[in-house]
């Protein structure tokens, strides 16, 4: 009961946190619903760049790749090798998966440091990168733990569970912890390393306009990409390790 307790605990603490709010937002009403609509703007943006990338690029292969499809032919296989290497053999159903959480993310992150986000007029609040804010984070989380869950209980049934009483029963309470922390873990890591990078920019060009901010900016640019590397091959790793078993 204790351990049914915590899991309950720790998932409303996870929801209560999706409410966090930095600074002033900008919501639409739709019926009853209060929708948060700075966040729902940036993705859409951010998919239509990605759409649209992707089909300029490969709308015409070419037995000779141009530059764009070679760049994302080379995009293909460094994800495929993230995902090979954290899943193993059968890594290939879940490719699509990985790289669109990868490449999401990644134009989020970027999205924020290279786009104008915050000159364009709300009514209320200001926009962001998707990555930007909590909801969009634990979003993520939360479609990482149902597919890692779903990779084990489609490879294994509901032998998966017996992962929980290895290498001994007495670690149960511990195992079944670690599934609510990695959500916890995951948007975290993500949202407070964007949040911090940005308002390290902010900071730093209302002080000194001119000079300080660009390398920040270009660390910035860096850290963004590392942060999405790091979700995908988290991402991929629980997915292997839940088809695999507790190591």
């Amino acid at each position: 009961m204790n351990v049914l307790s915590c899991s309950i605990n720790t998932l409303k603490g996870l929801y209560d946190i999706s409410g966090v709010e930095v600074g002033q937002h900008f919501y639409w009403q739709i019926g009853g619903f209060q929708v948060h609509a700075q966040v729902l703007i940036t993705s859409w943006v951010v998919i239509a760049i990605l759409l649209g990338s992707a089909t300029i690029a490969v709308r015409n292969p070419q037995t000779i790749p141009t530059d764009g499809q070679n760049f994302f032919e080379y995009v293909l296989e460094f994800i495929r090798d993230v995902s090979k290497t954290q899943i193993g053999e059968e890594y290939g159903p879940w490719v699509p998966f990985i790289g669109t959480m990868f490449l999401f993310i990644f134009v989020s992150n970027w999205s924020g440091a290279l786009l104008p986000w915050k000159i364009i007029q709300l009514p209320h609040g200001e926009l962001a990168a998707p990555t930007n804010d909590i909801n969009t984070t634990v979003a993520l989380a939360l479609l990482t733990s149902v597919a890692y869950f779903y990779a084990g209980l489609t490879k294994k049934g509901l032998g998966y569970f017996g992962k929980y009483i290895q290498p001994t029963p007495i670690l149960l309470p511990i195992n079944i912890l670690e599934d609510f922390t990695k959500p916890l873990s995951l948007s975290f890591r993500l949202f407070g390393n964007i949040l911090a990078d940005e308002l390290v920019v902010v900071v730093l060009v209302s002080l000194v306009p001119s000079v300080v901010p660009i390398p920040v900016m270009f660390l910035g640019l860096f850290t963004s990409g590392i942060q999405a590397l790091i979700f995908a091959t988290l991402a991929a790793a629980y997915i292997g390790e839940s088809m695999e078993g507790h190591h």
